[in-house]
């Protein structure tokens, strides 16, 4: 999944509705959330959108609040908060700290100026976490928003209510069957991806993958490694069984 993800990371495709949303969110500085299925590219599109907003800090594993607290100590001291950089020195400065006083530093230097805070790959928050979210939210220059496979409550888990208004919701949807498609040969013809039984093998790739594009992506990857293929030929059913099997995982 690695080398699909370094290739994707190049080729955005057919989202310049929702980076216009994203882009909106951000200028007004609401708090949003994105969602859609794995593999979909929200995260892709963030990491696309954001290097035009220094003040909107990414936290890529928001798996606890102390991991996401570590995460915006070192996004305060590279952007200069006066705070952290008399706390922590230097990155090593920020391990040597509790959690608690970790969070205490992390609260003050938001306060200082104008920050937002986006969370990436949540796994059911806790109270605890949707808690310390409300903390950060609570005296309003500092919006948090998250990021989700659903709006639902088993992905944002507490922090669904702070989410409640249809206005905050932005949506990644799968391709729909054209862009998919196109999606794809765009894909094959970047990577030189050759075979005796291409047409049948995009078909394939199409059905399998419902116009997910990193399934896509994965598909059309392992269209190139030597156990799926006789000679020029690709085998779809061995392929495809093992598909199944990494990207449930990978899910």
């Amino acid at each position: 999944m690695a080398a699909n993800e370094r290739m994707s990371r190049q080729f955005i495709f057919d989202r310049s509705e929702e980076r216009q949303r994203i882009d909106l969110f951000l200028v007004k500085r609401r708090p949003f959330i994105i969602y859609g299925p794995s593999g979909v590219g929200k995260s892709l599109l963030l990491r696309d959108v954001l290097p035009s907003f220094r003040a909107t800090f990414y936290c890529e594993d928001s798996n606890t609040i102390n991991t996401v607290f570590r995460s915006l100590a070192v996004s305060l001291l590279r952007a200069g908060s006066p705070r952290a950089q008399s706390s922590f020195r230097n990155e090593e400065g920020i391990k040597a700290k509790s959690a608690v006083s970790l969070k205490g530093i992390v609260l003050d230097s938001l306060r200082e100026g104008e920050y937002a805070i986006l969370l990436d790959h949540l796994k059911r928050p806790s109270y605890s976490f949707a808690s310390a979210v409300r903390e950060i939210m609570s005296w309003g220059s500092t919006p948090v928003s998250i990021v989700a496979r659903s709006a639902h409550m088993e992905d944002t888990g507490f922090l669904q209510p702070l989410y409640g208004d249809r206005s905050q919701k932005c949506e990644i949807l799968n391709f729909e069957d054209s862009v998919a498609e196109e999606f794809a040969r765009a894909v094959v013809q970047r990577t030189g991806l050759a075979a005796s039984n291409m047409s049948e093998f995009l078909e394939k790739v199409l059905e399998f993958s419902q116009g997910n594009p990193g399934a896509i992506l994965a598909l059309l990857a392992m269209g190139k490694f030597s156990k799926y293929r006789a000679a020029e030929h690709i085998k779809i059913t061995p392929l495809y069984i093992d598909f199944r099997m990494t990207w449930k995982f990978a899910r």
